[in-house]
């Protein structure tokens, strides 16, 4: 069992302990302030939450990281694995605890919609907001376009979003048959409605078989051109289901899962099956918080995409079989040959395709993030291994203050990623609770309210804190992020000599110099995370300064307010050049009311 070295409430945490019962069911952990850092479930409550404080050093960084963090724990016993493994799915869900591996948000992918009305309607949508039976998420537009395309020519429904007392031209071309007008009766339209939903659940049999009936009948009725466009419906559904179907159609209801990942993300397909057709293909990221397997992130993802796409599937194709997925909820299936074989190999191939995409994606959109270099990752390790780091530092964040004589302060912090700037994560602080020229509580406040956002927001904190500056700046960020907030981020210091160059490396408290030479190339890294928050924090401080010039000169004149010292800054140039025009001059930009004013105030202040 950990000692208080490792978790200061370990003590009372070992009572508790004692009061959880050998049951199934679900915990979640709590930080200081209360806050829900991870949720889990458990065939044995009592046995699985004391695993956390026990064989401490065998834990991973990631899981001692969380271990360090817990400040209380709560249990939810239920009655079965299937009750712990909806629960837990819905708290993840609602608490997006900082240390489980989360689904990144699909609020951008298209459904189809059926609404909840008296006529319903079938909608094209990108977010759950209207009331109704929801299909999909589709992960490509182009196929449910298509998809929709398809229900418009089989059945006729009505599109327009407020019923009128009279028929549209939707109903002169042939596609809505007027229910709106009495055209058409309520029993009828809902069978369409039916129909349309069945088509999305993928009963493409027996709809095929039945609308085959329906132009057997009207052929025999002599009725042939309406069993023509009958039959042409019949050949466009078919030709839809020949693209989608890789199996034999004795393959029913199943679900088909692949996952593939990396240090920091995974990828996982879904894929859902139908009468062996493939209904659709739906692949996700999903950025690790703690060094879970394949097997263990799958165990939190199936439910979450099984409830997602609403599916009705009682089975899944895996690659492995996946722990703490009860049958009674899905029956696993690792196929070795076979149909389903096929379906997981499609499966992966597609998974593969998307960590590509999203890879590159991600690189353009964020080139920081994109990698890192064996260069960048030896010099990390090299800090990881110098500073004693439980993890390696990929994410370093560094502050720097900026002031003349305590006027227009401000702060700036940096932060780099694998080693190189991560400018779009750069952040601008104004001093707002310091008075004079006070460097101790500037950085106390920027810290403060950098990282109280971060953990009220479930936000990843850095691997490692630099200050710029020496013991006192070192001791400041300890107190407040320790003492103030109960955070656990390394903190280091950087020195500068007489000459305002980078000198030493300070960490621990005490800090202790970490020896570097400045030929190593470490130092040039960290003397460059230096160089650029001074030339961050500098930059915005002269921004700020040079609009506090443009206040004071000229609007402290009576009646001229920012628009009309930026106006006549914008046709003269300079408060100097204002001061040496003539009232005409100044009347032509300004009115001859206000150039009086200026001439007047310029005069008196000579």
């Amino acid at each position: 069992m950990i000692d208080a070295s490792i978790n200061p409430h370990i003590e009372r945490i070992k009572l508790k302990l004692k009061t959880v019962p050998e049951s199934p069911g679900v915990y979640q952990h709590l930080d200081s302030s209360g806050k829900v850092i991870y949720v889990g479930k458990a065939r044995n409550l009592q046995r699985r939450v004391s695993q956390y404080f026990s064989r401490y050093d065998d834990k991973t960084a990631k899981i001692r990281m969380l271990v360090r963090n817990i400040y209380d724990f709560r249990v939810t016993v239920v009655a079965t694995e299937v009750d712990a493994l909806l629960l837990e799915n819905n708290l993840i869900k609602r608490y997006q605890p900082r240390y489980n591996s989360l689904l990144k948000d699909d609020k951008t992918y298209p459904y189809l919609c059926i609404t909840q009305e008296e006529y319903p309607r079938l909608i094209f949508t990108r977010n759950r907001m209207t009331r109704g039976e929801y299909f999909g998420p589709y992960p490509n537009q182009r196929i449910l376009r298509e998809l929709q395309e398809i229900i418009d020519q089989l059945f006729s429904y009505r599109k327009c979003n407020q019923m009128q007392k009279r028929p549209c031209m939707k109903h002169q071309i042939g596609l809505c048959k007027a229910p709106c007008a009495g055209l058409q009766s309520h029993d009828e339209y809902m069978q369409q409605i039916r129909g349309i939903r069945r088509l999305l659940k993928g009963d493409f049999a027996d709809i095929l078989q039945e609308m085959k009936s329906q132009m057997f009948s009207l052929a025999e009725e002599l009725r042939f051109e309406e069993a023509e466009v009958i039959k042409r419906r019949i050949r466009r559904l078919e030709d839809y289901q020949s693209r989608s179907t890789v199996v034999n159609t004795s393959v029913r209801d199943v679900d088909v899962y692949s996952i593939l990942s990396d240090e920091r993300y995974a990828y996982v397909n879904m894929m859902r099956i139908k009468n062996g057709s493939i209904i659709y293909s739906f692949s996700h990221e999903v950025k690790k918080q703690l060094d879970d397997t394949d097997a263990e992130l799958l165990s939190t993802l199936i439910p979450d995409l099984h409830q997602r796409t609403q599916s009705t599937a009682r089975e899944a194709v895996v690659p492995f079989i996946v722990p703490d997925l009860p049958d009674e909820y899905l029956h696993q299936v690792v196929p070795s040959r076979g149909d389903k074989l096929q379906l997981l190999e499609l499966s992966l191939r597609n998974v593969k395709a998307y960590q590509i995409q999203a890879k590159h994606q991600r690189a353009l959109t964020n080139p920081d993030e994109g990698g890192i270099s064996h260069r960048n990752e030896h010099l990390l390790e090299r800090i990881q291994k110098a500073l004693q780091l439980p993890m390696l530092p990929i994410h370093i964040e560094c502050f720097d203050n900026s002031n003349i004589q305590g006027a227009y302060p401000v702060a700036g912090m940096v932060r780099f990623t694998n080693g190189k700037p991560n400018r779009s994560e750069y952040r601008k602080f104004n001093i707002k609770t310091v008075e004079g020229p006070d460097d101790y509580a500037s950085m106390a406040e920027v810290i403060h309210r950098r990282y109280k956002r971060l953990s009220d927001e479930g936000k990843p904190l850095p691997q490692l804190l630099i200050v710029d500056g020496g013991q006192g700046q070192m001791e400041v960020a300890r107190e407040v992020i320790q003492d103030q907030l109960h955070l656990d981020i390394p903190i280091a210091g950087l020195a500068k000599d007489d000459r305002h160059h980078t000198s030493e490396l300070l960490y621990g408290f005490p800090p202790r110099v970490v020896g570097l030479k400045p030929t190593d190339p470490l130092f040039h890294l960290l003397e460059q995370i230096q160089n650029e928050v001074h030339r961050f924090a500098i930059t915005f401080h002269k921004d700020k300064r040079s609009k506090g010039t443009f206040r004071t000169q000229l609007t402290d004149i009576p009646g001229i307010g920012e628009k009309t010292a930026r106006d006549l800054l914008l046709k003269f140039g300079s408060v100097k050049e204002v001061r040496l025009q003539t009232e005409s001059d100044l009347a032509r930009v300004v009115g001859p009311a206000k150039a009086k004013q200026i001439v007047a105030f310029f005069t008196a202040n000579q």
